[in-house]
């Protein structure tokens, strides 16, 4: 068989069995087990639906959302709903067919995200081995991240931001332009809370730009060339076309030699993309685009009030990285060190700034190690791209052209461990459940809707619940004392700004830490709130105090939760 016809062959039979084991690995690392946000989203999407007459309802100048939180018990608490769009399509989806229809909607999404990360690669960096790999690593580094929220959209869409900019800047067609415009739309209706990070994506780039701008510009030649255009109309038409010519011939030189020297440059890849200036101002366009949503301004101010607040040091993904706990970031981290110190691969401007910005971010945050893991991996193939350029141009001609024989040895051992990695995960999750009963009060809530709610009253019901479970609570219908949208609960977002700048109204999201915590007095909480039962783990401190407590009744217990009524 012909060489060309053999290496075209090969290439095929490599592109679908790439694609056919990021969708299988995609799917096999998709969790069947529900999170606790799925329950709420489901929720709140059942109440937009029955509280819209129309998609209209929901532009600018309309009805828009109500604004109110309908689930927990506390009265005339204000809720934003930050991924309206998010719990809307989703509840229509649940609607199809229960959780499954969920379940096989993130399944879907999850093999969106891993093909978009590969195809992605593709185009930017060429390489499909590299892709390949690359891809399915980035996917199990995210594994963690990937649930029936809305975090698994946005993550799609930070993908394509970071390729419609690359495609923007090399070839300025307007339909990157259309489609950096229409994303942070999406984003801010979706997951209105990262819609901020959006606009972190363009820093770096316009960073470069002004960092390349400095260091190739030259006054004395812009003087001779604004001097020149004053001048115009005092000389002859040939004169100024001669000066011209000349003064360009001196530009051009320096260009020359300003681009020699930045190849020279050690270890750093500095190119004058001219193109970014018009990123700026696509950027600058893109800060309106949180206007079009219903829910006022909550794209501009979400992140600066959960800032304000303390729930950040009480949820486990807002808190710091502890390195040693982290093999995926050390691997990420010694993988960019190894590549940036030993070899010698140059990094853009740019990316060194990106990688720079979001390791940072994930020290201060540990939920930002998935953004640095998505941004980072199309940094990390271009390195390793440039690595092997590099090393193909020192290699004759005979052994490049059979390399493909390498990569297609490579993309097939891999993809069959890969398929027997895929396997194994399926065959361990085929009989999980989509709720798990030790992490919900699935018995309990039973027991509460058939037993305490008809003989108390629904109006006269006031449960104390501990965060975790919250948001199963209130999929069932009990309304709650707490649930995982912790915004709702705390003074940023349910009080209104003091003249001291603070914001003052009720902290629910504390006081719940502190009862289940016992770090405060809860008979004189509960007092406060009105409770007159609470549920909690069958393990908690709160429940061994309970129990010695005359004041509290146990009605029902299973191997996880218990149920307590107040005595009168």
């Amino acid at each position: 068989m012909n060489k060309d016809i053999m290496k075209k062959v090969f290439k095929i039979i490599m592109e679908i069995v790439v694609i056919l084991s990021i969708v299988f690995f995609a799917y096999s690392i998709t969790p069947k087990t529900f999170q606790n946000d799925t329950f709420y989203t489901i929720k709140i999407g059942e109440h937009i639906q029955e509280n819209m007459s129309g998609i209209s309802d929901f532009l600018p100048g309309h009805k828009g959302l109500d604004l109110q939180d309908p689930f927990s018990f506390h009265k005339d608490l204000p809720y934003m709903y930050p991924h309206w769009l998010y719990d809307l399509i989703t509840y229509k989806v649940y609607s199809i067919n229960g959780f499954n229809s969920v379940y096989l909607l993130t399944c879907g999404l999850s093999i969106i995200l891993g093909l978009s990360l590969y195809f992605i690669n593709r185009k930017l960096n060429k390489s499909l081995v590299i892709s390949f790999l690359v891809t399915i690593g980035s996917l199990y580094c995210l594994k963690d991240f990937i649930a029936a929220r809305a975090q698994l959209v946005t993550f799609i869409l930070f993908a394509f931001t970071i390729y419609n900019i690359e495609k923007f800047i090399t070839t300025k067609k307007i339909r990157y332009v259309v489609a950096l415009i229409i994303i942070p739309i999406l984003i801010a209706n979706i997951h209105s809370a990262v819609w901020p990070f959006y606009f972190v994506l363009y820093l770096p780039y316009i960073v470069e730009y002004f960092i390349t701008l400095i260091a190739t510009s030259n006054l004395g030649l812009l003087m001779d060339k604004i001097t020149l255009k004053s001048k115009k109309k005092k000389i002859s038409l040939e004169q100024y076309n001669a000066k011209v010519d000349e003064l360009n011939k001196k530009i051009k030189e320096r260009e020359n030699r300003v681009e020699s020297a930045l190849n020279g440059t050690y270890k750093l890849n500095v190119r004058h993309e001219k193109n970014i200036k018009w990123l700026i101002l696509i950027a600058v366009v893109c800060l309106f685009t949180g206007l079009f949503t219903p829910i006022k301004d909550m794209p501009y101010s979400y992140i600066l009030r959960t800032e304000q607040g303390e729930t950040t040091q009480n949820i486990s993904e807002h808190l710091p990285l502890v390195l040693i706990n982290n093999m995926n970031v050390i691997i990420i981290l010694l993988m960019l060190l190894g590549l940036l110190t030993f070899t010698r691969t140059k990094i853009k401007i740019r990316d060194f700034f990106m990688l720079l910005g979001l390791i940072a971010l994930s020290f201060i945050t540990q939920r930002q190690v998935s953004m640095l893991v998505l941004v980072g991996n199309f940094i990390l193939v271009r390195l390793i791209c440039a690595l092997i350029t590099n090393f193909k141009n020192k290699q004759s001609k005979e052994i490049t052209s059979y390399l493909y024989i390498v990569e297609f040895s490579v993309v097939i051992m891999f993809s069959l461990i890969m398929g027997l990695n895929s396997t194994l995960n399926i065959v361990n999750k085929r009989n999980n459940e989509f709720i798990s009963t030790q992490d919900y009060p699935v018995g309990a809530a039973d027991y509460i809707l058939e037993n305490i709610i008809p003989e108390v009253g629904a109006e006269n019901f006031r449960l104390y619940n501990e965060y975790n479970y919250g948001s199963y609570l209130l999929y069932r219908g009990i309304p709650v004392f707490i649930d995982s949208r912790c915004d709702l609960y705390t003074e940023e977002f349910n009080g209104s700004k003091g003249d001291d700048g603070k914001y003052h109204g009720r902290d629910i999201f504390n006081d719940a830490m502190e009862i289940s915590r016992l770090e405060t007095d809860y008979e004189g909480k509960f007092r406060e709130y009105g409770i007159t039962h609470v549920i909690t783990y069958a393990n908690s401190k709160l429940k061994t105090e309970l129990l010695k407590d005359s004041k509290y009744k146990q009605l029902y217990q299973d191997d996880y939760f218990i149920v307590f009524e107040k005595v009168k």
